[in-house]
């Protein structure tokens, strides 16, 4: 059996087919008796649009390319959560691919997306190719998602507060009483801002900023960490670029026999699924991601009506989710 189409709707509704293409776009005044016999023939037929053909009548593919930095990284899942929720409803769908997959292959990035024509592009993440993107902002939308790197002309920023959340981590632990507080730092923008917030909060309180280069990753944490508490003047306290990190941490300390908070407090930053684990109770920053993902989707549908407007750069407010792992120096707490 053939699949039913648009003129089978219109007859079995009793109504022209332009008026059944207005009610499947939800476009035009359509009278409500109208739109529900149309409604009803469709789910009666199992009518699906054929999106090739609309495609090519409206100009459009309805599909949105997104470039992840990271596949491994929890904050970007949840990222897209919040991305794709704003996208589906508008009736859009994402294109996933893997940038540092790509990068490895010595593929270009946004070629697969050019070749599908894509409406628009969300970049999750760091990609390093700033010139490429700004060519890719004068064929379409472009919107960077939970970055910092400087960025071409309209090209719109959409991440976090990281210089105010990395303050609010580094005062929760100098509030606790702790003075010898180390930072397991990050590379890139984002990784720098976050230890310009703790190095400012630190001096801001007359302490000393140690810093310990770090790589964003669990297994970085956990060397930063061994390195760390190898000192003779090791830190009561540590400051971890991101919740992975902050596991690695949390590892090396259990290795070494110090008790978390008892002897070694540690603060994340992401506050991902991984931090609300019941085993770890990560205190961490709370970077918003699903926001960061609605916003960075409305930024994009905003493009689509503005497309030669100005870059703008919008930055979700940080919180702290104090859990279980930060707690007074000196094991003060009893146990």
């Amino acid at each position: 059996m053939r699949p039913p189409t648009i003129r089978d709707v219109a007859e079995r509704a009793g109504v022209s087919k332009s008026l059944v293409s207005l009610v499947l776009r939800g476009s035009g005044p359509v009278r409500p008796e109208k739109r529900e016999a149309v409604l009803r023939a469709v789910r009666e037929l199992g009518y699906r649009p054929n999106a090739a053909a609309r495609s090519l009548s409206e100009q459009r593919t309805r599909t949105i390319g997104v470039l992840l930095d990271d596949l491994r990284n929890p904050w970007f899942v949840e990222l897209l959560d919040g991305l794709n929720s704003l996208l589906h409803a508008a009736g859009l769908h994402m294109l996933l691919a893997d940038a540092r997959l790509g990068r490895r292959m010595g593929h270009d990035l946004a070629e697969p997306f050019l070749d599908l024509g894509v409406d628009g592009l969300v970049v999750v993440g760091t990609v390093p190719d700033a010139g490429g993107l700004g060519a890719l902002a004068r064929r379409m939308p472009v919107v960077v998602a939970g970055a910092r790197e400087a960025q071409p002309p309209g090209v719109d920023v959409v991440a976090g507060d990281d210089e105010r959340g990395a303050r609010l981590a580094t005062e929760h632990l100098l509030g606790l009483g702790h003075r010898r507080i180390a930072h397991l730092a990050g590379h890139g923008a984002v990784g720098a801002l976050r230890r310009r917030g703790f190095e400012t909060a630190m001096r801001a309180h007359g302490a000393e900023p140690l810093v310990e280069p770090g790589d964003l990753t669990e297994e970085g944490g956990y060397r930063g960490t061994v390195r760390l508490l190898s000192r003779p003047d090791r830190p009561t306290a540590l400051f971890a670029v991101n919740d992975m990190a902050a596991v690695g941490a949390l590892s090396a300390a259990g290795e070494l026999g110090l008790r978390v908070p008892g002897e070694l407090s540690v603060t994340g930053y992401d506050n991902t699924s991984i931090s609300r684990l019941r085993h770890l109770w990560l205190t961490t920053v709370d970077t918003a991601p699903h926001e960061v993902g609605r916003r960075a989707a409305r930024c994009l549908l905003d493009r689509f009506e503005r497309p030669g407007a100005e870059g703008r750069v919008r930055l979700a407010t940080p919180t702290l989710e104090i859990r279980g792992t930060t707690g007074p120096p000196g094991d003060a707490l009893p146990g």
